[in-house]
């Protein structure tokens, strides 16, 4: 059985399982007060160019989420995302389970329009009754989207624009950020991202982790007592080590992006195999999700061989799925899915 069902269905990356191995019996302080995280803090502060910049580690992208901006907003204040954002469709409410509300705007192949987000804000302080509503406090974002796709630079800039104009905070969800740094052809890199965020985080999960995200408060902008509300949620880690060690070696000789073309190339194959076989695309996406409109009876048929996901109904006989390449992928494995198609 063939799996494209997602891009951390695999362990770790060897050189991870190889660090934690190595390091097991060496005793460090607990809660990421360790030498691991130390190193691994800096070696990210170098990547984002930004040495004020505070690095936090997470076990998974839910809990980051819900940890970052629970902790980032007043308890009158929400944040807005796109209607298909993760936080708005697939974390089973765990925003609002803080008390904040997603407050949702349109969204364009995953990505929101600066001018949509200017508008939804000016239209909220021009009600005269939004003492009594949300406050629209911050915006999440995910790069890459929901989608597969990506911001460019200056659709990231222009969002930076709008969320000074109202006096917003932008927040990045970059659970895909290292496929995101290296898909051909994009022009955002990790220190844009640090300059043009409030917070961010650097995916560990899906890019050869084992577990772990790496929260980025560039400038130094972490919330006061950020680690006591992070225990209040219960996502503090006693062996905090366990995601210092990954993230160390994740940025030790660029492995982060290294592994993470693994997955550029094989979707990069399997995405031409499905155009010269005159497949429809949901969205055209550049990075390793690869949404494909099926005939329901084609899927029936494929799910035979092939562990993909569903992703949404297109009409009664039509089904959109996902092809996922992770840093793991075998190139073996993409020939013989060609092979099925």
């Amino acid at each position: 059985m063939l799996s494209f069902v997602n891009d951390y269905s695999e362990g770790a990356h060897p050189a991870i399982l190889e660090a934690l191995l190595r390091t097991n019996l060496q005793q460090e302080p607990g809660y990421g007060d360790d030498a691991f995280c130390a190193s691994a803090r800096q070696k990210i502060r170098e990547a984002c160019e930004d040495p004020s910049a505070d690095v936090f580690f997470l076990a998974g992208g839910t809990q980051t989420n819900q940890v970052v901006i629970d902790t980032m907003l007043a308890p009158y204040e929400g944040v807005v995302a796109c209607e298909t954002g993760h936080v708005s469709v697939h974390e089973a409410g765990a925003i609002e389970y803080t008390g904040h509300k997603v407050l949702t705007v349109p969204q364009h192949e995953g990505k929101m329009a600066a001018a949509e987000l200017d508008e939804y804000v000016s239209s909220f302080y021009g009600d005269d009754n939004h003492e009594h509503m949300v406050f629209p406090g911050m915006v999440y974002i995910s790069h890459p989207t929901e989608y597969g796709t990506l911001y460019t630079l200056s659709e990231l800039e222009e969002l930076r624009h709008v969320c000074d104009k109202h006096g917003l905070r932008l927040y990045m969800d970059g659970a895909r950020l290292g496929y995101g740094l290296v898909t051909p052809g994009t022009d955002v890199t990790l220190p844009d991202v640090a300059r043009l965020t409030d917070a961010f985080y650097i995916g560990g999960t899906k890019v050869g982790a084992l577990i772990g995200e790496a929260v980025v408060f560039p400038h130094g902008g972490m919330p006061r007592h950020f680690l006591t509300m992070v225990k209040q949620h219960g996502a503090l880690l006693a062996k905090g080590r366990v995601l210092g060690i990954q993230f160390d070696t994740l940025f030790t000789d660029d492995l982060y992006t290294r592994i993470a073309r693994n997955a550029l190339d094989c979707a990069k194959v399997l995405r031409e195999a499905f155009v010269e076989r005159g497949y429809e695309f949901l969205v055209d996406s550049p990075t390793n999700q690869i949404l494909v409109v099926l005939e329901n009876d084609r899927l029936r048929d494929l799910e035979k061989s092939v562990a993909v996901s569903f992703w949404e109904k297109v009409d009664g006989n039509h089904t959109a799925v996902r092809f996922a390449t992770s840093w793991a992928t075998s190139m073996d494995d993409v020939l013989a899915l060609i092979e099925l198609l």
